[in-house]
């Protein structure tokens, strides 16, 4: 009779315990959620398709399509690691945001870009390439702003720096330019985040019943009900809370 009650007892503990772990799979596998988002180049702003997004430590991950979107299932405390070749490797600590805009930095466009001249040829290295100049191209035959292989007046050799104060006067030039660009889109940042989001369009197609082919006529006219402002400086919280306004508004009225 002890025997027996022992088995039973055996068998109540087995099955508590198999229902214990079979309990804490289940809540981590709740615990996983969608975070999805948009990888960009940090120096266009233009989408980057082929972007491997892995979920550290778990085997979930996805490559970013022609907009730069990827979805993947993690929970907050996760890393994703971010890897394009030729690109600066990224590792991103999830938070509760779920919707993320990733940059990512060439490291080509880190190197100098100058040009070679070696009669007949020319050839500029930019971006971490090296291509032939096309001839058509040079209006004039200047030599500022080059690094040409021989001495100047001399097809025997050496290296020649021609025009370096005009030509990095002129590389500074286009260096301010480039910044106040750069200034001007992180001022928009709330705003691309919102409008250049797949996650976002897809939350409010389905939120607000859209079809594909009312979606960028919607985005086009809210651009132009706030062109005065251009949503400078905006938060992507406001940006986000102004468009869905904007999209109920225009149901009723179409309604």
């Amino acid at each position: 009779m002890g025997k027996l009650k022992l088995k039973y007892l055996w068998i109540i503990m087995k099955s508590t315990i198999v229902t214990y772990f079979f309990l804490l799979l289940v809540n981590g596998a709740l615990a996983q959620v969608s975070y999805s988002g948009n990888v960009l180049d940090a120096n266009d702003k233009n989408y980057v398709e082929g972007v491997l997004v892995e979920v550290l430590g778990k085997e979930d991950s996805d490559s970013t399509n022609v907009r730069g979107y990827f979805n993947v299932q993690a929970q907050a405390g996760d890393t994703l690691r971010i890897t394009y070749p030729g690109f600066i490797e990224q590792n991103l600590v999830l938070s509760s945001e779920r919707f993320l805009q990733v940059q990512i930095q060439d490291r080509a466009r880190l190197l100098p870009t100058f040009e070679v001249k070696a009669e007949p040829y020319s050839f500029r290295f930019k971006d971490g390439k090296l291509v032939l100049v096309d001839p058509n191209e040079e209006s004039s035959p200047s030599n500022r702003g080059q690094v040409t292989a021989g001495y100047r007046d001399s097809p025997e050799g050496g290296i020649a720096i021609a025009g370096a104060i005009s030509y990095f006067t002129k590389k500074s030039r286009n260096a301010r330019e480039y910044a106040k660009k750069l200034e001007y889109l992180k001022r928009r940042e709330g705003y691309l985040q919102v409008v250049d989001s797949d996650s976002v369009k897809t939350i409010l197609k389905g939120d607000y019943n859209l079809a594909n082919e009312e979606w960028d006529p919607l985005i086009i006219k809210f651009n132009q009900m706030h062109a005065h402002h251009e949503f400078l400086d905006w938060s992507r919280e406001r940006v986000y809370a102004r468009l869905k306004e904007f999209i109920e508004w225009e149901k009723d009225w179409s309604n």
